[in-house]
């Protein structure tokens, strides 16, 4: 046996399992913090809203709880599309990910002018309390399809639609209804779907990867 022939087979059996999975998104830690936040958010305010709350709590804390979660979500997410690009393969899912992440400043954006310019011509300002839940889930919701579709990954496309479809539907039952629309049907989702991940990730680090995913 050469020199040759007997180094060859660990440079192809030796290379790591993450080498397949380049420019694959990690959503997991996304999924947690979003989870948490519908869970505490949300769900803090379902139970001290309506004529009998469960529990007594300030009228600021669950949109507090809110925001922290989606502030640490949307971090996490940012992080993890930004280690995607950099083991991308091909120029066009670097540019793809650049654009899919200033999609993210641009919907939230234009959510803030819509519930502001709303609140500010209804008259309503506590409006804002149905708006603001609602409709971040939309917008999150409709980015996870745009993803999804983006990166052919088919979880992340199935989280979107169920999270834009139950975020819409809970406008239907009022306070204090949609939040526990949004505390059940969006906080289970993410925990559902952070398993799902997993199962996911392993699956792709198992098979060869194309230069596209």
């Amino acid at each position: 046996m050469s020199i040759a022939t007997a180094a060859t087979p660990p440079a192809i059996t030796g290379a790591p399992a993450a080498a397949r999975l380049r420019g694959e998104v990690d959503n997991r830690a996304t999924y947690v913090s979003f989870g948490l936040a519908y869970l505490l958010g949300h769900g803090s305010a379902a139970a001290s809203g309506g004529d009998t709350p469960l529990l007594g709590l300030p009228g600021w804390l669950p949109m507090a709880l809110l925001g922290a979660g989606l502030a640490v979500g949307t971090v996490q997410a940012t992080v993890a599309a930004m280690r995607a690009q950099r083991t991308a393969a091909e120029p066009e899912e670097v540019l793809s990910g650049r654009l899919l992440g200033a999609a993210w400043v641009t919907a939230f954006a234009a959510l803030f002018l819509a519930v502001t310019g709303l609140t500010s011509s209804l008259g309503m300002p506590d409006v804002q309390s149905l708006l603001w839940p609602t409709g971040s889930g939309f917008v999150v919701g409709l980015l996870y399809i745009a993803e999804g579709a983006a990166r052919r990954n088919l979880l992340h496309y199935s989280l979107g639609t169920w999270l834009a479809l139950t975020s819409t539907a809970a406008l239907l039952l009022g306070r204090p209804g949609l939040y526990w629309v949004l505390t059940i049907a969006g906080g289970s989702a993410y925990a559902i779907a952070a398993v799902l991940e997993r199962r996911r990730l392993n699956s792709l680090s198992g098979r060869p990867r194309s230069g596209r995913h």
